[in-house]
């Protein structure tokens, strides 16, 4: 039976109707409109469908729409918004979350399709370690729960230089425009 549900994704209260055993990503893709999680494996393997939820990462192939009333939900289209929230910038700095800019600058998407939980990931991490080492990139992607992060392309090693690069821009103060 279908209920009505109050979520806070990327800052903004919605209303769904859905049933309680929803996976939150079709409520993201399918209610919300928001393309950036995608679906990959369905079962919490591949990290593909990524997003925050009160800072840690979730795979919202697997976590039902009732799971997440009350808690803050953060997909790939809200890190801007995170980020010039956390550096107190004008909200509308049109400025990218400095995990995006760094996968911009390392070139690391191929395919791309999973490439919005990677830079989940990525921002997980750097709340949690914001110096991290090349070990402890591979070890949060491969080893940390709540799974590995499959890419089919192969760009790991790119993905830790944009890590890295990440993590140089967000420990550097931040420049406003005028």
């Amino acid at each position: 039976m279908n209920r009505q549900f109050s979520l806070t994704v990327n800052g903004e209260t919605q209303t769904v109707t859905a049933s309680p055993d929803t996976p939150l990503l079709y409520i993201l893709r399918n209610h919300l409109h928001l393309r950036g999680a995608r679906f990959g494996c369905g079962m919490a393997q591949c990290g593909a469908c990524s997003v925050l939820m009160d800072g840690k990462e979730i795979r919202s192939c697997v976590v039902p729409v009732s799971a997440t009333v009350a808690k803050k939900i953060v997909t790939i289209e809200g890190l801007p918004a995170v980020w010039t929230s956390a550096k107190k910038l004008p909200r509308d700095a049109n400025t990218l979350h400095p995990v995006q800019q760094a996968w911009i600058d390392e070139q690391v998407p191929q395919c791309g399709y999973c490439q919005s939980g990677m830079m989940i990931a990525a921002v997980a991490l750097l709340s949690k370690n914001p110096d991290p080492s090349a070990e402890q990139i591979k070890d949060a992607f491969t080893n940390t729960p709540p799974s590995p992060h499959l890419c089919r392309c192969g760009t790991y090693n790119a993905i830790i230089d944009a890590v890295q690069r990440a993590a140089i821009a967000m420990r550097r103060p931040v420049e406003q425009k005028p």
